[in-house]
C-alpha cells in the first residue's frame, strides 16, 4: 500500500509570498478593500494561464498584482503567513522558506524597512504558532535596476539574525542578464546568505549555467529545463546544486504540455538534488504534497525515491541541523511504516 505523501517529512523551499495566499482569503480581503477581482481569480478553479510569449507572462504578473493589491495592512500580512504555515504543516513540511520582494510591498506597509520587519515579524509568529520552522528568502526583480537588487542585499545580510536565510531573483528570466546582478550576489553571498536565483523555467538551459557561472549560485529556482544539457545536468550533480523544481507550475505556465513531459527523471537518474516547490498555489491550484503525489502518478517514483526527494529538499535547505537531523529521522520512519 502506498504511504500517504502528506506524512512524508519534507522541506519547502520555493514558494512565493502572495502566491501562497488561500483563495478564500484573496476573496475576503479584496472584498474587504473594494478590489475588483477579475474572473480569473474568482472562479474557484486555477486561471488558465501559458508564459511561454509576453502576452502570457504578462497576465500572469498582472493577477499576482492584483492579489498582492490586496495586501494592505501588518494584519494581513500575519494571516497569510500564519495560512501559509498551516497549509505546509498540513502537507507534511517541516521546514518553509518563504520568498518574497519587499519592494512590493512597501508602498503601503509604510517603506521598505516596516515592510521586511512586519513580514519577519509575521514568520516569527507563525513559526510559534504552527510548530513549523520558517525562514525567508529575500528576491530581488530582474524586471529592475541592478542597483536597487544590491540595496535589497545589503538589507537582506541586515535581516540575517532576524530570520533571512537567501537572496533570490525573480520575474521573467528572459530579461536582463544574470551577471547584471553579480555584485548583489556577491553581496549576499559575503553576508552569509544562500545564492537562489531563478533560472531554467522560461528560459533554457543557458539561464541556469548563467546563474552559476555568475551568480555562484547553490540552488536554482526552476532549474528544469537544464535536463536539455547533459554537460549541465553533470555539473549540477558533482556540485549538488539544488534545483527548485515545481511541476505544476511548470505545466500551468506551458514550459511543458502535461505533467509527463517534465523531465524530473532525467535530473533524478542524473543525480542532481532536486526540492520539490508549489511555487504559487493561489494561481496555479496545489500545494507541496499535490507535487509528491505528481511524482508518483506521472513519474512512477517508489516511496524510497519520493523519500529520497524528501531528503534531497532537506539537505537544500538552510535549516539548523537539529532540525535537518530531526527531519531527517522522521523520513526514515515514514519508509519504515
Amino acid at each position: 500500500m502506498e504511504r500517504d505523501v502528506r506524512l512524508l517529512p519534507k522541506a519547502h523551499l520555493h514558494l512565493h509570498f502572495t502566491g501562497s495566499m488561500r483563495p478564500t482569503t484573496l476573496l475576503e480581503l479584496a472584498d474587504k478593500y473594494g478590489v475588483h477581482l477579475p474572473d480569473a481569480l474568482t472562479g474557484g478553479e486555477p486561471p488558465k494561464l501559458r508564459a511561454t510569449d509576453e502576452r502570457g507572462w504578462f497576465r500572469f504578473q498582472r493577477l499576482y498584482d492584483i492579489a498582492r493589491s490586496c495586501l494592505r495592512s501588518p494584519e494581513d500580512i500575519h494571516r497569510l503567513v500564519r495560512e501559509s504555515a498551516q497549509e505546509d504543516v498540513a502537507d507534511g513540511s517541516g521546514w518553509l522558506e518563504i520568498q518574497v520582494d519587499p519592494t512590493s510591498y512597501a508602498p503601503l506597509l509604510g517603506g521598505l524597512i516596516p515592510a521586511i520587519e512586519i513580514i519577519l515579524d509575521a514568520v516569527d509568529s507563525a513559526a510559534r504558532d504552527t510548530g513549523l520552522g520558517m525562514r525567508v528568502v529575500i528576491a530581488a526583480n530582474r524586471m529592475k535596476h541592478p542597483l536597487d537588487a544590491r540595496t535589497l542585499a545589503r538589507l537582506a545580510v541586515r535581516y540575517a539574525d532576524r530570520g533571512v536565510v537567501g537572496f533570490g531573483l525573480s520575474n521573467d528570466e528572459r530579461r536582463g542578464m544574470a551577471r547584471d546582478f553579480d555584485r548583489a550576489f556577491a553581496i549576499a553571498r559575503e553576508g552569509g546568505l544562500l545564492a537562489a536565483p531563478h533560472g531554467g523555467e522560461l528560459a533554457g538551459p543557458s539561464s541556469v549555467r548563467d546563474c552559476l557561472d555568475d551568480l555562484d549560485a547553490s540552488r536554482i529556482g526552476h532549474g528544469v529545463r537544464a535536463a536539455e544539457d547533459p554537460r549541465l545536468l553533470a555539473q549540477l550533480a558533482e556540485r549538488q546544486v539544488t534545483c527548485e523544481v515545481c511541476p505544476s507550475s511548470n505545466v500551468a505556465l506551458g514550459v511543458y504540455e502535461k505533467a509527463a513531459d517534465v523531465p524530473l527523471r532525467t535530473l533524478f537518474d542524473a543525480g542532481v538534488p532536486m526540492a520539490l516547490g508549489a511555487d504559487d498555489p493561489l494561481l496555479f491550484g496545489s500545494r507541496l504534497a499535490a507535487q509528491y503525489e505528481l511524482v508518483r502518478r506521472h513519474h512512477g517514483f517508489t516511496d524510497a525515491e519520493l523519500a529520497e526527494l524528501a531528503r534531497q529538499s532537506v539537505r537544500g535547505s538552510a535549516a539548523p541541523v537539529d532540525v535537518r537531523d530531526k527531519l531527517l529521522s522522521g523520513i526514515d520512519d515514514w519508509l519504515a511504516s
